[in-house]
């Protein structure tokens, strides 16, 4: 009795210190161990042996993440005041560095991108942020993935999700978006006035050089009246379409 009450402690504790000594990392987990407050060295993945009350480890993730920006107050270059919000994609590329040199790491990333996204935005003008979208994107990467990287993190992908505008300019781009429209219909309606005024011309010019030309429109036109199956028609004939047989005629005439 008295060796099994002697044993019970004994088998507690050992319990105790396997438990707190075994450690199981996933494949896409590492484990920074510090002991005695210094660090040793970035284990895993797999089974971890550690010293209880000596060793203490901390999990990181190598996953990628996906981090909502929420909805910022964007004051753009040209005064317009948007809302705007972001999505980013970053991973631990150094555990080591994610662990010692942040106290938290998703917090510090989180606003980083937040004062990034209003500081980049606010150098561009509102149709810039509209149109370059992609443009804004890859600056706003550059710009996170440089300002992460002391801390082993490596932003791949900065997205600008919506732009939310005041009613007001959105009616007036609306109309900025019609007057745009009414102006290119305009201008292709003028070149097709021009195209065809110079066609006109060119036809006018081979007409007037070619006598037989002009007698050929005018049969052409002749036949198209006809298909209109018209009751009377009045068409005058020119005399410029006999002046061939008129000449020949007349030369004829002066040969004998």
């Amino acid at each position: 009795m008295a060796a099994g009450t002697f044993l019970l402690p004994i088998v507690i504790l050992a319990f105790f210190i396997l438990v707190n000594a075994i450690r199981i990392l996933k494949e896409y987990e590492r484990g920074v161990v510090f002991r005695l407050g210094r660090v040793i060295g970035v284990k895993g993945p797999g089974l971890i042996l550690l010293i209880p009350l000596v060793d203490k480890m901390t999990k990181v993730s190598l996953r990628t993440v996906t981090m909502d920006v929420p909805p910022q107050d964007v004051i753009t270059k040209d005064n317009v005041t948007v809302k705007v919000n972001a999505v980013i994609y970053f991973a631990v590329m150094d555990a080591n560095k994610a662990i010692i040199n942040v106290e938290d790491f998703l917090y510090a990333t989180s606003q980083i991108a937040q004062t990034t996204l209003r500081s980049v935005l606010g150098e561009v003008e509102l149709d810039d942020l509209l149109s370059n979208r992609e443009q804004i994107n890859q600056k706003l990467q550059e710009i996170i993935d440089e300002q992460t990287e002391p801390w082993g993190i490596k932003v791949s992908v900065v997205e600008v999700k919506n732009v939310d505008i005041p009613e007001q300019m959105t009616r007036a781009i609306a109309r900025q978006a019609e007057a745009e429209r009414e102006r290119r219909a305009k201008v292709i309606h003028a070149d097709g006035e021009f195209q065809a005024a110079q066609r006109l011309a060119d036809a006018a010019e081979i007409i007037s050089k070619q006598s037989a030309a002009l007698q050929l429109r005018y049969l052409q036109t002749l036949t198209e009246i006809a298909s209109e199956k018209n009751s009377t028609v009045v068409f005058p004939i020119p005399i410029e379409l006999f002046k061939g047989i008129i000449d020949k005629y007349a030369s004829g005439g002066s040969n004998s």
